[in-house]
């Protein structure tokens, strides 16, 4: 089947005007604030007007652990919001907006794709509403306004050799991941070692994510910790009198983006931050307003139920006190293959020709990974849904393979094709996420905020991952005593591990068993509201490959965008 791009399938889809998409959802007119013909800024008085008598059914999309391919998330969860549609649901889809970074790099854009994806492809993925751009303006200023202190006397006694607060750039940059600045004549500042991570992974853009109100986004730019004091106290963008010209640049951001699918299901778009070092979920803001006028609202986090998922129930769940009915849980084909160890999978190029052949064999050797994943739902007490993501390559002894392992494991099934049908292509697993999501919800945390930072982390590490234990080196004890003593022990923890494996090795596939997760280093983001210790070689600033996205994206002579994927 030849199909259109999904840029042609963007311009060719018939939109409604953004009033219309709103009043599907009672949001009224006054409320919207528009920036062009098709995006609009939503206001926070929603959540006041619209009250709390109406409850949505709240549905999460997570994945097994993926291949660098990705298993199509995103397009899930748009097809699963288009698909309660026909089921005459009223429905609201949440996603996080995409950093510019992987757009002109090798992922490409985050607007779904094919027939369920969200429109205009190439507003999302390029800029949108400049929210981007305040996180990076915010955190740059913080950052800007450190080394300010410190030349100006350092009244705080801030040590200059333990200053934690980084620059952000929404690109790809490896030769921005560490510098020297301060260089040139003593009024140019004092040199020191520093360095840039990509927007998507400023603290910044996670206390965008988890704050409930303009108001609590103020209190947690002012709890930020920028670094520590020779005595090891630390120091915070309130007491660097920074918070309240961040808010102030954060002031619009903080409103969700209205934006709609090709069959006009209305989106909130809102935040993105990284779905390694930060919770890797869309904001609570959006997800509110939307529960509150929708019937279901589906969202999606980012990358296996091990990362994103874990951390929508154990942060985003824990913050904004909304409590998930169902988890659809996206498998393929191809992944569970790669999870047989027998073909290796490289982001950008081909699939191994192999791998296309009939082979429900190989599919059975990669499923411990989807047992894992269905019971990391199941221990949050949530009702998981398998929905097998379906690609023209694909064989029904294969689909039938992951249908007998899910349901063995005790959960729901449904084969979806929404990427080439839309919508409809989705109904089999919107009808089984509605069964599931009238099941009383039994949604528990996975620790309390009362257990220590070693516990929680532990917790994480054996039940989730699979780890027979948790080593520290020298350094991540040290952080760990000075977290409890400065009271940040109540935080969750975020852990930063590889998003290709369930362990901290992106080598081990599967479900790998008799390994000890390595903490290397623990670092706060107390604003935010976590603390994230580091497993592994973590980039937060990625590089661009020998053949980047940005190579092919241009304009053509009527001045519209070309090469966007």
């Amino acid at each position: 089947m030849n199909m259109p791009s999904d840029l042609d399938i963007s311009r060719s889809s018939p939109r409604k005007p953004l009033e219309e998409v709103a009043a599907d959802l009672g949001l009224a007119p006054h409320l919207l604030e528009p920036y062009g013909r098709d995006v609009a800024k939503v206001s926070l008085s929603a959540l006041d007007e619209l009250g709390e008598q109406n409850r949505a059914k709240y549905i999460l999309v997570s994945a097994i652990t993926p291949t660098p391919l990705g298993e199509g998330k995103t397009t899930t969860t748009v097809g699963l919001g288009q698909a309660l549609h026909h089921l005459g649901k009223r429905s609201a889809i949440a996603i996080r907006q995409p950093s510019m970074g992987p757009t002109f790099g090798i992922k490409g854009g985050a607007a779904g794709g094919g027939y369920s994806q969200v429109v205009p492809m190439e507003a999302l993925n390029l800029h949108l509403t400049g929210d981007m751009h305040a996180v990076t303006a915010a955190n740059n200023m913080l950052a800007a306004m450190v080394d300010n202190h410190i030349h100006k006397g350092n009244e705080l006694g801030l040590d200059p050799h333990r200053v934690t607060w980084r620059r952000v750039v929404d690109i790809n940059d490896r030769e921005l991941r560490n510098v020297v600045t301060g260089l040139g004549g003593s009024a140019d500042g004092t040199p020191h070692q520093t360095g840039f991570d990509i927007t998507a992974a400023s603290e910044v853009m996670a206390v965008l994510a988890l704050s409930n109100s303009l108001h609590d986004m103020r209190e947690r730019l002012g709890r930020i910790v920028v670094g520590y004091t020779h005595q090891g106290q630390p120091v915070t963008a309130e007491q660097l009198g920074a918070a309240g010209a961040m808010t102030v640049i954060m002031r619009e951001a903080i409103k969700p983006n209205l934006m709609q699918t090709v069959e006009n299901t209305p989106v909130l778009v809102h935040a993105g931050p990284f779905g390694n070092i930060a919770h890797g979920n869309s904001s609570v803001v959006a997800d509110r307003i939307a529960s509150r006028c929708a019937d279901y609202v589906v969202t999606e986090a980012g990358f296996g139920a091990d990362m994103g998922a874990e951390r929508f129930f154990n942060i985003k769940c824990r913050t904004s006190g909304l409590r998930p009915d169902a988890a659809v849980l996206v498998a393929t084909v191809r992944a569970l293959k790669a999870h047989s160890g027998r073909f290796r999978v490289v982001a950008g190029k081909d699939l191994p020709a192999e791998m296309l052949d009939e082979n429900p064999e190989d599919v059975l050797t990669g499923a411990d990974n989807l047992r894992k994943q269905i019971e990391n739902l199941r221990m949050h007490g949530v009702s998981p849904v398998v929905a097998v993501n379906a690609f023209p390559t694909d064989h029904p002894s294969e689909h039938q393979a992951i249908r007998e392992v899910a349901e063995n494991a005790g959960a729901r099934v449904a084969i979806s094709t929404h990427f080439t049908d839309g919508g409809k292509g989705a109904v089999e697993l919107a009808e089984a996420v509605s069964e599931a999501a009238e099941e009383p919800s039994r949604f528990e945390l996975l620790y309390p905020d009362s257990a220590d930072l070693r516990t929680k982390i532990e917790t994480v590490a054996t039940r989730v991952y699979g780890a027979d234990g948790v080593s520290y080196t020298p350094a991540a004890e040290r952080a760990l005593r000075s977290y409890t003593a400065n009271g940040f022990d109540s935080l969750p923890v975020c852990i930063a591990k590889t998003h290709l494996s369930l362990s901290s090795d992106p080598s081990l596939l599967g479900a790998p068993t008799g390994w000890t997760l390595p903490v290397r280093e623990i670092r706060a983001s107390v604003g935010a509201g976590f603390v994230y210790p580091i497993c592994g070689d973590m980039r937060t600033m990625p590089g661009l490959s020998s053949r980047p996205a940005a190579e092919r994206i241009d304009i053509d002579d009527r001045g519209e965008v070309v090469g966007l994927s």
